[in-house]
């Protein structure tokens, strides 16, 4: 029987729980592919590429195939050497031998939660793993007179002074406890001694005291002081003892360093711990002069030298060995490690949020600058405020754009500017502030045009502000919708997304950007579960929005204008927010329209390089992903059809994007149930019955094209009626909520209400199938009267 290393629950057997299997990095050390525990996260070695995925080595002779369909990227625009160290899930060990794989996102240990090595007998801790350090190498040495040996660190417990940790390790979460030299160093220290302070004049140096086994630190009364008897202490290197005995007080510092006595001799980073003084603002350091601070931007040119940054906690995180913060000051955002014991919480009293001063050596592993944590305290009084002022003047300056150029000559564009300056200063300050930005959108081919027109400029605002390489990952996610109402079964998914991320890794909570979605009533209850727990929502969108809509989000930016896209719309939003990416935005309005494309964004188009038949074969690809794996935002496929797209993958996917509309098309006009009302045109398609539901192209997007070859004259309606639902296409301006109020009326029995204003869709009671579809049909054609 064991405990959790994640959450101290107890295991039959191991060192992980059921429920935190993948929140740890595995370490292979057995010699069989059946030794390997199936849906867990191993530490590999890439060994060669082929056509169809990369081979991994788990272990010497045990080697996994990584197929090309599990990555998220294309094969060749991998990144990994042969040699290379990568992380990666193991799906399934066959009965052959062959080991599935699956890429981990996370591709550094620090990123997970702890480490466990795995062999043929069973599960071991690393620290428990490793060899013994011969007692005669620790620091400990017996003084002149026979006193009892210590370690040179003062005011920390034997046992966290004994622990040997080089720097490189520290940062990589590889670090191990020497538990021979913690045993010998402890069992030195806790030798009594009979030897008292020569004199009330002579100074003694202090017994080391007991720490707080959380914070690694103590702090020593006065009256403590003078009751404790003090017993020399003698190091090799220790140039003099931390704290003078005949002090009342622990020195007049605001914080002291903790550090290992041979931390110079052998490479090792110093153990830092930070004692708070309520009437000191932190801001004096005997390790770095306080003239000497750095900027996060400049720490490029300063690997290995010792550093002084001021900033925001933004995030902290507990791996099996160092504790990561990540710091952000008005520059960008770094991680920096802080070392006291494998998998121990270092500087427990530093949270999220909190305004630090931190002192440490600047390191570069794998690619990634960080910074090994040597001293960190929170700050108050005026140096709290001059830093929280000196971070909201940069944040503000930084924020808001300049100035808004639209794509095309727009006029109601033009009119929102200053709307969309501020949705543009929302995002923007959301990526400074190290807050996730979650876009919502629905998965039409407008949607993934909006969704990714803003993933693209805030892609390099997050790589700029983050230096961990996999910030894009985390820090800006698309997740497209269904359609384009947000309800509660959307809202309660991202709600424990956001939830989980807050709890297990201390992410702030994310600003929700709605791309022409969320703005209808449809969408209040599941704006509003999010804003119970302060998740900031920004609602941009193309029509006019629902009053409703403006108690549940921040912002609300909608135009009214019948040739506006959200597409077009979101174009300009991106151009605004990252300028550098201005001139890759111009094509996005043309291929957001399916017909009716206003001439200034064809013209744009055009301008940048796109005729008329590019643009098609790009809405009409975009259009086919979208409808596949509906849920994900294949982010690098997107990315290669609208911006990268120079081996005619556009129109190769337009191809089957024609041949599958085509068919299902022809089929429905040999089903289709055609009639006038009242001088105006009628089209009926009983969709259950004569459509493939459940392929390519769906009902939304085979009414579209449908209306468009079927209505005839200026009053032409086409219904497409389901088992509980319809969508209605009118030549005319249909209110769709007016109609679904007329329809209720006419057929209360059938509870008709109106459950996607842009779609059109009107949902029913499947029993009243009829009597709702000629009460729907009514309603609309009274409209044109």
């Amino acid at each position: 029987m064991g405990t959790c290393i994640i959450c101290g629950t107890s295991v039959d057997g191991g060192h992980v729980c059921e429920s935190h299997q993948e929140d740890v990095l595995f370490e292979f050390r057995g010699n069989n592919a059946s030794q390997l525990v199936p849906n867990r996260f191993y530490e590999g070695t890439v060994d060669g590429y082929a056509d169809f995925g990369v081979f991994v080595d788990i272990a010497p002779g045990v080697t996994g195939l990584l197929h090309r369909s599990e990555l998220d990227r294309r094969l060749d625009s991998l990144d990994w050497e042969p040699g290379d160290t990568v992380c990666v899930k193991v799906t399934n060990v066959r009965d052959n031998g062959n080991i599935d794989l699956a890429k981990s996102i996370r591709q550094s240990e620090r990123e997970f939660r702890g480490k466990i090595i795995l062999d043929g007998d069973g599960e071991t801790l690393p620290d428990a793993d490793e060899e013994a350090v011969d007692p005669e190498s620790t620091p400990a040495e017996s003084t002149a007179d026979g006193g009892s040996a210590t370690s040179t660190t003062t005011g920390i417990d034997a046992d966290a002074d004994a622990t040997d940790h080089d720097a490189d390790d520290a940062v990589d979460a590889d670090e191990t406890t020497d538990h021979d030299a913690v045993a010998a160093a402890t069992s030195e220290a806790s030798t009594p001694t009979d030897t008292p302070a020569e004199s009330a004049d002579t100074p003694a140096d202090p017994t080391p005291a007991e720490t707080d086994g959380d914070a690694g630190a103590v702090t020593e009364s006065a009256a403590e002081a003078d009751e404790t008897a003090a017993t020399p202490t003698a190091a090799e290197g220790d140039a003099e003892p931390a704290i003078d005995a005949d002090a009342e007080t622990v020195a007049d510092t605001d914080t002291e360093t903790v550090a290992d006595a041979d931390a110079e001799t052998n490479g090792s980073a110093p153990v830092a711990v930070a004692e708070s003084d309520d009437d000191a603002d932190a801001d004096d350091s005997e390790s770095v002069d306080a003239d000497s601070e750095t900027t996060v931007a400049e720490l490029t040119d300063k690997v290995g030298d010792t550093v002084r940054l001021a900033g925001e906690i933004v995030s902290v995180r507990q791996t099996g060995g160092p504790t990561i913060f990540e710091l952000r000051d008005q520059t960008g955002v770094v991680d920096c490690a802080a070392f006291v014991e494998a998998g121990v919480r270092a500087y427990p009293d530093i949270e999220v949020g909190d305004i630090v001063r931190l002192d440490g050596e600047v390191e570069q592993r794998r690619g990634e600058l960080q910074v090994e944590t040597e001293e960190l305290a929170a700050l108050e009084g005026a140096a709290r405020e001059a830093v929280t002022d000196r971070l909201a003047d940069a944040l503000t300056d930084r924020a808001r754009p300049d100035e808004l150029d639209p794509i095309g000559d727009h006029e109601t564009v033009t009119e929102m500017s200053e709307s969309l300056l501020d949705v543009a200063e929302a995002i923007r300050r959301a990526v400074l502030e190290s807050r996730p930005v979650v876009i919502r959108h629905p998965a039409t081919a407008a949607g993934y045009v909006a969704g990714a027109a803003i993933e693209r400029a805030v892609l390099p605002l997050v790589r700029e502000e983050h230096a961990r390489s996999d910030a894009e990952y985390h820090y800006i996610v698309r997740r497209p919708l269904e359609n384009a109402v947000y309800d509660m079964d959307d809202a309660t998914n991202d709600a424990t997304q956001m939830l989980q991320d807050r709890d297990r890794h201390d992410e702030k909570l994310p600003l929700f950007c709605f791309v022409g979605a969320g703005s209808t009533a449809d969408s209040v209850d599941g704006l509003g579960l999010l804003g119970v727990y302060g998740a900031e929502r920004v609602v941009l969108d193309a029509i006019a929005a629902d009053p409703a809509v403006g108690d549940v989000a921040e912002q609300v930016v909608t135009g009214d204008a019948a040739d506006l896209s959200i597409g077009a719309l979101a174009a300009t939003l991106a151009a605004a927010l990252n300028p550098d990416v201005s001139a890759e935005m111009q094509h996005l309005p043309a291929v957001s329209y399916w017909e009716e494309t206003p001439e200034a964004y064809a013209g744009a188009a055009e301008a940048a390089g796109y005729d008329a038949e590019q643009v098609r074969h790009l809405r009409e690809a975009i259009a086919l992903e979208a409808y596949y794996q509906s849920y994900q935002d294949k982010r690098e496929l997107i990315t290669d059809l609208l911006f990268d797209d120079a081996g005619g993958l556009a129109g190769h996917i337009a191809e089957q994007f024609r041949e599958k509309l085509d068919d299902e098309l022809d089929t429905a006009k040999a089903n289709l149930d055609r009639r006038e009302d009242d001088g105006v045109g009628v089209a009926v398609l009983d969709t259950d019955q004569f459509t493939h539901r459940f392929d390519f192209p769906p009902t939304t997007l085979l009414l579209d094209e449908l209306h468009y070859v079927e209505r005839e004259g200026a009053q032409f309606v086409t219904v497409g009626v389901g088992m509980d639902e319809l969508y209605l296409r009118s030549t005319g301006d249909l209110d769709i909520r007016t109609v679904a109020e007329a329809a209720a009326e006419a057929a209360p029995e059938a509870d008709v209400t109106a459950r996607g204003i842009r779609e059109g869709r009107i949902e029913f009671l499947s029993g009243r199938r009829e009597a709702a579809q000629e009460a729907v049909i009514d309603a609309a054609v009274a409209q044109f009267e």
